[in-house]
């Protein structure tokens, strides 16, 4: 069996897992503290601390040992996650697509091409045929555009418009410090509404809405990093499940991993002229 390992384990790199499991890929996803995860509803995320969670019929398990993730890997209908690293991963398992999901939009990229097969580059900073063999858009208005030669675009700091709402949905930390909280994703709370405190201080609704992400109680939590998104759209307000973007962005991974093949099975058929 073909593995895939996807790095993050948010709401995007989530819908991916599902879509190459049902591609018939073992899949395992390394989770990364950074950025953190809100959109917990719509992630396997949670199989960190032994959630039962499960995304469009496919279930999540925590693999915490090299051994675990080799005897168990496409062993089931579901897909494993854990907190160990790439440099973990490629000496447990010959992997055969590699998935740079954790949209983490202001660091410097490695090169991943030489680790595996495939290499597949999600957002700002990645540039197909540079430091990954495939790079797909993650922009709003582009998202889900594959690239194999040059850049993604650039961060613009600019999120994508839910309703009539964009950053200003989003709390962030203005300190870093141990977050927690009580309120459950999917809570409708009302503008001042506590959320939960960051060290002792509270924090409160922007805004009427229903809670659509929060981080995880007890989560240590960098200054900058997003703590919560409300959603005010009324009943068109949505907390669980694959959103749009996420199946946009998961089809075109499946679409850049087709087309890879297709051009290896060209090549390969090809008979150098004498």
């Amino acid at each position: 069996m073909a593995v895939a390992a996807i790095l993050g384990t948010n709401e995007i790199a989530s819908a991916i897992a599902v879509d190459l499991r049902r591609a018939g890929y073992g899949v395992v996803l390394s989770h990364d503290p950074h950025p953190v995860v809100i959109r917990r509803k719509m992630a396997f995320h949670d199989a960190l601390y032994d959630d039962g969670v499960s995304l469009d019929g496919i279930a999540a398990e925590r693999a915490d040992t090299g051994f675990e993730i080799r005897n168990r890997v496409g062993a089931s209908g579901g897909v494993l996650v854990t907190e160990l690293g790439l440099l973990d991963l490629i000496v447990i398992q010959s992997l055969d697509v590699l998935v740079d999901a954790r949209m983490q939009k202001y660091q410097v990229k490695p090169d991943l091409r030489d680790l595996t097969p495939l290499t597949i580059g999600l957002g700002p900073g990645f540039c197909g045929g540079n430091n990954c063999d495939i790079a797909i858009e993650t922009r709003p208005g582009k998202a889900g555009r594959i690239i194999q030669q040059g850049p993604t675009d650039a961060p613009d700091g600019i999120p994508h418009s839910l309703g009539d709402r964009g950053e200003e949905r989003f709390v962030r930390a203005e300190f870093p410090g141990r977050w927690h909280t009580a309120v459950e994703i999917g809570t409708r709370v009302f503008k001042d509404f506590i959320i939960g405190h960051l060290r002792n201080a509270p924090i409160r609704a922007p805004f009427d809405g229903l809670l659509r992400g929060v981080v995880r109680d007890g989560t240590e939590v960098d200054a900058g990093s997003k703590l919560l998104e409300i959603d005010a759209r009324g009943r068109k307000a949505s907390f669980e499940g694959i959103d749009d973007r996420g199946r946009v962005i998961a089809n075109a991974v499946m679409k850049a991993i087709a087309f890879r093949k297709q051009a290896l099975s060209e090549n390969a058929g090809v008979v150098p002229a004498s």
